[in-house]
C-alpha cells in the first residue's frame, strides 16, 4: 500500500516525516561590524611577520624579497579598504574592479620589462621600494588580533536566537532577554556587496515580527543564505504542524 504524502493527508506533520536533525530547534544570528572583512589583511600581515622574522640578516634596502612582501601587503590592504569603503552590488561592478586591477598590474609589468617605453614612469616605479621590518608586521597583526578579540567578546552579549515559535534577543552583560512572537515571522535577505558575500558569505537579514511595527535589520550576517533557508524551513515546518493539529481537532 503506497504511503500518503503530507499534502494528501493533513494529519501528517512535516516534522514527523523530515529526517531527524534536518530542521534545527534554533538558529543564532549575529551581526558583525565591517572590520571583520579585514581578515585577509590580518592573514597577510601574519605571513609577512613570519617571513621577516625568518631572515637571518638585518633588513637591507636591496633585499628584493622584503620589498615584494611589502608591496603584496600594501596591495592586499588597498583592496580590503576598497571593499570596506564601497559597495559592489552587481557582478558587473565586480568585473569592472578586476578589469582595473588587471590593467594596472599589466602596466606595472610592462614598464618593468620595457623600461625604455616611458623612462619617467619607469624611474618612479624603480624608486618605489617600500620596506617594513618584522616588528611592524607583528605590531599590525597584534593590533588587529586585539580588535578581533574584543569584537568576538562583544557580539557574544548581543545576538538573536530564532526558535520555531519565538524570536529572542540576547543583549547586555547581564543577559537581558527580549521575546517576540515568531510563527508569522517574515524574513527578507539582501546581498548588497558581492565582495563581502565572497569573503564571508555575508549579507543583510531583515526580520519583521507580526506584533512589531519596527523591522529588525541585521547587517553582515555570515552565511546569510544558509541561515535564511534554515529559518524558512524551520518556520514552514511549524506552520504545517499547526495546520495539521487544527485539522485533526
Amino acid at each position: 500500500m503506497p504511503e500518503s504524502s503530507p499534502e494528501a493527508n493533513p494529519n501528517v506533520s512535516l516534522t514527523a516525516t523530515a529526517p531527524k536533525g534536518e530542521i534545527p530547534s534554533r538558529v543564532f544570528l549575529v551581526s558583525y561590524p565591517k572590520i571583520v572583512f579585514l581578515y585577509p589583511v590580518f592573514l597577510m600581515s601574519l605571513l609577512a611577520a613570519i617571513y621577516m622574522s625568518c631572515l637571518t640578516q638585518p633588513l637591507q634596502p636591496t633585499d628584493e624579497g622584503a620589498v615584494v612582501v611589502s608591496i603584496l601587503f600594501l596591495a592586499v590592504l588597498a583592496v580590503n579598504l576598497v571593499i570596506l569603503s564601497f559597495d559592489f552590488p552587481r557582478t558587473t561592478s565586480l568585473t569592472l574592479f578586476f578589469f582595473v586591477v588587471a590593467v594596472v598590474t599589466g602596466c606595472v609589468l610592462l614598464f618593468k620589462l620595457k623600461p625604455e617605453l616611458l623612462p619617467q614612469i619607469t624611474a618612479v616605479l624603480a624608486a618605489f621600494r617600500p620596506l617594513a621590518n618584522a616588528t611592524f608586521y607583528w605590531a599590525f597583526t597584534g593590533i588587529l588580533a586585539a580588535i578581533y578579540t574584543c569584537m568576538f567578546l562583544i557580539v557574544r552579549f548581543d545576538y538573536w536566537e530564532v526558535r520555531p515559535n519565538e524570536l529572542l534577543h540576547h543583549h547586555g552583560f547581564l543577559s537581558n532577554l527580549e521575546r517576540l512572537s515568531a510563527p508569522n515571522l517574515r524574513i527578507d535577505k539582501e546581498i548588497n556587496d558581492v565582495f563581502e558575500y565572497m569573503l564571508l558569505r555575508s549579507g543583510r537579514l531583515i526580520l519583521q515580527a507580526s506584533n512589531e511595527r519596527r523591522a529588525i535589520v541585521l547587517d553582515n550576517v555570515p552565511f546569510v543564505k544558509q541561515k535564511e533557508e534554515t529559518i524558512t524551513r524551520m518556520l514552514g515546518a511549524l506552520q504545517v504542524q499547526i495546520r495539521s493539529e487544527t485539522s485533526a481537532q
